[in-house]
């Protein structure tokens, strides 16, 4: 399909979703929103997608609103603001969501919206010169479609600082509060989310998309004989998949699975 806002790039079995609005540092409106969301729906569903990379063209990541889009939403009526919110809301789910493992490329500026696609990934990547900002209540508003990914990810302590200061924070930052994973020099980005790619390629596709859901099920319940009997369940029926036992068999047989290159 042939988008407005965006470029697709397939390398091998992995693609890479570019924002390709360079000219306004990747900002978000409502047609990229409408096609991350569509985007991210289609290469969830695709089969010869093992994972999926989230860039942007330029010198920036997103730097958030578009300000075209925010001038419009200035006049809706609140009803017409809540329909806006929730296709933002929707594109954010839609890639937490995703069944492929997704990785954010991050360089240059992440701003308010940039922050929530930083937030959404499974694993984020940021360049030495990208910088972040929770910039909202400068203008009067708050990170609220956002909110959940990104006090999941840098934790509620940090978002008290960062939602009510709006500062800046660079890279390195970024990276000892554990918003992003790893930080890296620029030219090092490519190759620090290769060898990531290579790392996700050894694992069984089924596989990665059940140790998402996991996550997800674990995550903030208390141990105890439900979560226990649930997760036992898991693994019974992961033993018992076709990719499963294939596994099990080529460790077993010192060859590689069928599902790597």
């Amino acid at each position: 399909m042939t988008y407005q806002t965006l470029e697709i790039e397939i390398r091998s079995s992995n693609a890479w979703v570019w924002m390709n609005r360079p000219e306004v540092h990747n900002a978000l409106d409502e047609v990229m929103i409408a096609e991350l969301t569509q985007a991210f729906n289609e290469l969830g569903k695709n089969s010869d997608i093992r994972a999926i990379v989230l860039g942007g063209r330029g010198k920036s990541f997103s730097a958030g609103a578009d300000l075209g889009w925010m001038k419009r939403a200035a006049s809706f009526t609140e009803e017409e603001n809540r329909v806006d919110a929730l296709k933002l809301a929707h594109m954010l789910n839609t890639i937490a969501e995703c069944p492929k493992p997704v990785i954010a490329r991050v360089q240059g500026a992440a701003f308010g919206g940039g922050v929530g696609l930083t937030a959404v990934a499974d694993i984020a990547i940021a360049g030495e010169y990208a910088k972040f900002c929770l910039s909202e209540v400068k203008l009067g508003l708050v990170p609220a479609t956002i909110a959940p990914y990104v006090v999941a990810a840098m934790g509620e302590r940090q978002a008290r600082r960062y939602f009510l200061t709006a500062e800046v924070f660079k890279s390195e930052k970024a990276a000892d509060i554990g918003f992003v994973h790893e930080s890296c020099l620029d030219e090092q980005l490519d190759q620090t989310i290769e060898d990531l790619l290579s790392s996700l390629s050894l694992a069984a596709p089924d596989a990665l998309h059940v140790a998402k859901k996991l996550i997800k099920m674990v995550s903030h319940r208390q141990l105890d004989d439900s979560l226990m009997n649930e997760t036992a369940e898991l693994i019974a029926q992961q033993r018992l998949k076709p990719e499963g036992r294939e596994g099990l068999s080529a460790f077993f047989e010192k060859r590689k699975a069928n599902w790597v290159a």
